[in-house]
């Protein structure tokens, strides 16, 4: 059986500065929409769901990301998760300069982890904490071939 990645979904609590701090970052929106009706609520598992929702892609068109703030039911705020907690764990991103992505990370008051590290002279990488908690890591290739 064929399958291939189609996307992946986070539920943000500011949709708007959540997709700025990813253009910024790069990524185009492909589309956007406000979801509801019997269609959500079976596909989702939710009663009553209704969300705003917009698809980005990365600009090598591999990679997507679906955004969506709740409208109903109520978002349920959680605290950030950390980067050995079970489940979902962190979006990673190949930056040519990420010196110039932490720059733009920082203009949507986000910043890394830690700090930059080097692995074994091939990358630089962070975690950086990014809208609504979410963990994305930027990684910079160090040996182009």
């Amino acid at each position: 059986m064929p399958i291939r990645l189609e996307n992946v979904g986070i539920a943000v609590r500011d949709l708007e500065a959540t997709v700025a701090f990813f253009t910024d970052l790069g990524l185009t929106v492909l589309g956007r929409d406000t979801v509801s009706g019997d269609w959500t609520d079976t596909a989702v598992g939710l009663d009553g769901n209704h969300a705003k929702i917009a698809m980005l892609q990365t600009p090598d068109g591999n990679g997507r990301l679906e955004l969506f703030e709740y409208i109903h039911p109520d978002a349920i705020e959680t605290e950030p998760t950390r980067p050995n907690e079970i489940g979902m764990h962190r979006i990673a991103f190949s930056v040519d300069d990420i010196d110039e992505a932490l720059a733009i990370a920082a203009r949507h008051g986000c910043h890394p982890l830690r700090g930059v590290a080097t692995y074994e002279d091939i990358y630089r990488l962070t975690y950086v904490r990014g809208p609504s908690g979410i963990i994305v890591m930027l990684a910079q290739e160090l040996t182009k071939s």
